[in-house]
């Protein structure tokens, strides 16, 4: 029986390093990206933002408050995910297990590898292998489970690496602040500390039954995490099953012409990633919120397809189908799913040479100098 070996993988600061990828100027600059509206919080920042007290999920206006002097990026999700695939392509040859927990954290289960390979060794191997091919900094930390290898990863930033070796998990986790052990928030830090509990040594030696009193199921929970225990297996990676666009507006609106046209651009942009991954969809939602916040949703299977013009019908009809308040609304959104692998065919009733000459010459376009190169004019208002 194998001793587990947990690596856990964490690109630092992605949004932030993949801008820089794309412009050197950024490097060593306070860098802050996320939604620019009033209603904006901050997605990403550099570590030179972060010295002014700027994170991640901050209101925008704060941020701006506190770090006037950055340089603010709306951002590029569709660069992130490409670097992401990137990444991901990179672990996914050298590695015999993974799991891809977000679009820039990774997990890999390398149990029984150490009668082979040093883990440490083959995981330091392999975080400069991505660092070569890709560009792009990436921080690790291995141990016997995922929830050690995760804090140890984080200490690890930025760009470095830290093993905890079978044994020493609980003396590396006694010093730290509770705050770095994962899904303890604002309030459970707030009444941990209320208690006299900052440090994880502390958390460590309070009886399970005390902390299930004051916090109920999630108390036992925080005495587990607090002791290193964590079985959580690493879960094979399979690729998703939908891909989604929405867009929360920074004024509650009845435009309706505006919205059909960010509609159509949303359609047009997932349509483009379909056939990029050659997939084809099979399913349609398209998703509105009122100012209520009431969200109401249309679904529709159709025959595969990647084809904008046919997507792009059923998303106006579906929208058409859903708008029923005539209210002012918040959000709208489009989801393609019941994905599979496939490629572009041509509708021998509905399209003809020049429409599908047409849909490959402007992919030629946006696989050259992006997506945003080229689009239709109903997708512009």
């Amino acid at each position: 029986m194998y001793n587990r070996a947990i690596l856990h993988m964490d690109l630092d600061t992605f949004f932030v390093s993949v801008e820089r990828l794309q412009n050197s100027s950024l490097n060593g600059k306070p860098v802050i990206i996320g939604g620019m509206s009033d209603r904006g919080v901050v997605a990403s920042c550099s570590y030179e933002a972060r010295r002014f007290g700027v994170h991640s999920a901050m209101p925008m206006k704060m941020a701006k408050r506190l770090c006037p002097q950055a340089i603010f990026l709306r951002g590029d999700m569709d660069a992130y995910t490409r670097q992401s695939k990137l990444v991901t392509d990179v672990i996914k040859e050298s590695s015999p297990m993974y799991e891809k927990a977000s679009i820039d954290e990774f997990y890999l289960d390398l149990t029984g590898m150490d009668k082979y390979f040093g883990c440490y060794k083959w995981s330091n191997e392999l975080r400069m292998k991505i660092i070569k091919e890709t560009g792009l900094p990436i921080s690790l930390g291995l141990s016997v489970n995922k929830l050690v290898s995760k804090i140890g990863t984080g200490e690890a930033k930025p760009n470095g690496a830290l093993e905890v070796p079978q044994g020493q998990e609980k003396p590396f986790l006694a010093p730290l602040s509770v705050r770095k052990i994962p899904g303890i928030g604002k309030v459970t830090y707030k009444k941990l500390s209320f208690l006299g509990v900052r440090k994880i040594e502390t958390l460590r030696k309070i009886p399970p039954w005390l902390l299930e009193r004051e916090f109920g199921k999630n108390g036992i929970k925080l005495w587990e995490k607090a002791n290193a225990i964590d079985t959580t297996p690493v879960i094979q990676y399979s690729e998703r099953k939908s891909i989604s666009k929405e867009r929360t507006f920074n004024e509650d609106t009845l435009d309706i012409k505006m919205i059909k046209s960010l509609l159509v651009d949303m359609t047009e942009k997932l349509a483009y990633e379909l056939r990029s991954r050659n997939k084809v969809a099979s399913v349609i939602t398209v998703k509105i919120r009122y100012a209520d916040f009431n969200t109401y949703t249309r679904q529709k299977r159709i025959p595969y397809t990647s084809n904008d013009r046919v997507l792009i019908k059923h998303v106006k009809d579906l929208f058409d189908s859903v708008y029923q308040r005539r209210q002012l609304i918040r959000l709208t959104g489009v989801k393609f799913s019941g994905l599979t692998y496939g490629f572009f065919q041509a509708d021998l009733f509905e399209d003809n040479i020049r429409d599908i000459n047409l849909l490959l010459s402007m992919d030629k376009i946006r696989n050259r100098f992006g997506i945003k190169a080229i689009t239709r004019a109903a997708a512009v208002y």
